[in-house]
């Protein structure tokens, strides 16, 4: 669906939520209410050919621009970055309308601008909540709102320079909070990290553009103040607003933060691992003997048979569960005569993948399944050949490589080209890799995965499932796995 306009729809606590069922206290699940439309901006140019254009996207922001129709100038740019406090749009000549679906209550313009060329209005909507509108021209005449109707306010001009909606909790100080911050704007952030011993460090650093006066604001979720450094506590504001599924976000000034993450699980390895005692690989004679007994059972299963499925996802499980099966048979049952055997038969049905001959083969640089091609369905294999959770699949895939180069280092080394395109598929570290995105489904900011590949989503991608996502974590990541990566 192809929209005239952007609009701010922040989640509100007070709003009423489906809480429909109740388990020893907790809410089975919540509902947030979408498609409310608080506050629109918009132009009186954009109609019934409006034409929607997206430049400048990387991992964190994008640009979108709305032009009047497919050969026009943009008459709006609106930069998306992650954090970011206030829906901005950039004029050039067309006429500002703002549109609220909840009702103005009132609109009123201030009358001592809070910095120069910059005019500011508030708008009190019908739900009671409280919204400032910020207009920085760059040229020619300021902003001057009217309102036509409780759903319209136009301007009588066109407009040259930044149009900005912020909704005003009223907690205090944070109307002075966001006058330091009208006219000012994130265009994107870059990313960069280090590690030493178990601590690892992580930075997010804004580019900003707009107003000279002032400070740019971002917001931060409550996993990032957690691990502030102490320079960006002191930079923290107190100023928050509800997030969709995150808990309270808090303003934060100035352009970069620093994140530490002081106890990194650098000892981790294929075997079960707690964060206090490190890997519990030593058993007990008797617990030995019951999985030596049922490892015996299953090793001597058709591998090929389970694994060779019409699916990357269901093959990739199969896969990572007999090498979890070998590497305990070996490393903490000791039993050579068995991992040998089992070894065997998982390489002869990972080879079938390496060598690209499974039911539905990758396409595409042998990177998405061949699946909807062969069926007409678009859901096939989980929607692989959308790039639908590429890292919950290929997941699988990376960490039963992992373990079986981990028992063979030579078998990694004739094997690495193949799991090298798995990995550069969803952990890319790189903007300068020609042939995959940076990270693929790993968010920075959010701090986690996305489910969901080239498909609209209504009310937004899903994180899905943590567990799966973890596993190609295990398999890519940590201090432990260097020797892996060296090998593969």
């Amino acid at each position: 669906m192809l929209s005239r306009d952007i609009f701010a729809e922040p989640i509100d606590t007070k709003a009423p939520r489906q809480i429909p069922e109740k388990f020893n206290g907790s809410s089975s699940y919540y509902i947030n209410p979408v498609g409310i439309q608080s506050m629109v901006i918009s132009a009186k140019e954009l109609g019934k050919d409006t034409a929607l254009s997206i430049d400048s996207m990387t991992a964190f922001s994008a640009r979108v621009h709305l032009s009047k129709d497919s050969s026009s100038p943009p008459a709006i740019s609106f930069p998306l970055v992650q954090g970011m406090a206030c829906v901005t749009g950039l004029f050039n000549g067309a006429t500002t309308v703002i549109r609220s679906g909840v009702f103005f209550k009132t609109m009123t313009r201030v009358t001592k601008d809070p910095k120069p060329d910059t005019a500011k209005y508030t708008f009190t909507l019908e739900d009671g909540s409280t919204w400032r509108v910020y207009a920085y021209r760059t040229k020619g005449d300021p902003l001057e709102l009217k309102v036509t109707n409780n759903g319209l306010a136009e301007a009588k001009k066109p407009f040259f320079g930044v149009v900005q909606v912020c909704k005003d909790p009223l907690t205090p100080g944070s109307e002075a909070l966001l006058d330091d911050g009208a006219g000012i704007y994130p265009v994107t952030l870059s990313l960069s990290g280090s590690a030493s011993g178990s601590e690892g460090r992580y930075s997010f650093d804004f580019t900003k553009e707009g107003h000279g006066s002032g400070e740019l604001y971002m917001f931060a979720l409550p996993h990032h103040v957690e691990s502030f450094d102490q320079g960006t506590i002191k930079r923290l504001q107190k100023l928050q607003l509800q997030s969709q599924t995150k808990g309270l976000a808090t303003l934060v000034k100035g352009t970069s933060w620093t994140m530490i993450e002081p106890d990194l699980p650098i000892n981790m390895s294929f075997a079960p691992w707690d964060p206090k005692k490190g890997s519990l690989d030593r058993l007990s004679d008797q617990a030995k003997g019951t999985i030596r007994a049922a490892a015996a059972k299953e090793v001597a299963q058709n591998m090929i048979a389970q694994s060779n499925l019409d699916s990357m996802y269901f093959s990739g499980k199969a896969l990572a569960k007999f090498a979890t099966i070998v590497y305990v048979v070996r490393d903490m049952i000791g039993d050579k005569t068995m991992t040998q055997t089992g070894l065997d038969q998982l390489k002869a049905a990972f080879a079938i993948f390496a060598a690209n001959k499974q039911k539905y083969p990758l396409v595409r640089e042998s990177i998405v399944s061949s699946a909807s091609y062969a069926t007409g369905n678009a859901g096939a294999d989980f929607g692989n050949t959308y790039y639908n959770d590429h890292h919950f699949h290929y997941g699988y895939h990376i960490l039963a490589a992992a373990m079986i180069g981990f028992l063979d280092p030579s078998w990694a080394k004739q094997n690495r080209d193949y799991i090298n395109a798995l990995v550069r598929d969803v952990a890319n570290p790189s903007a300068k890799d020609q042939m995959f995105p940076m990270w693929r489904n790993f968010d920075w900011y959010h701090g986690h995965s996305w489910a969901h590949g080239l498909y609209a989503a209504m009310d937004g991608k899903a994180s899905e499932n943590g567990g799966k996502d973890a596993s190609e974590r295990v398999a890519n990541g940590e201090d432990r796995t260097k020797s892996r990566a060296q090998r593969i």
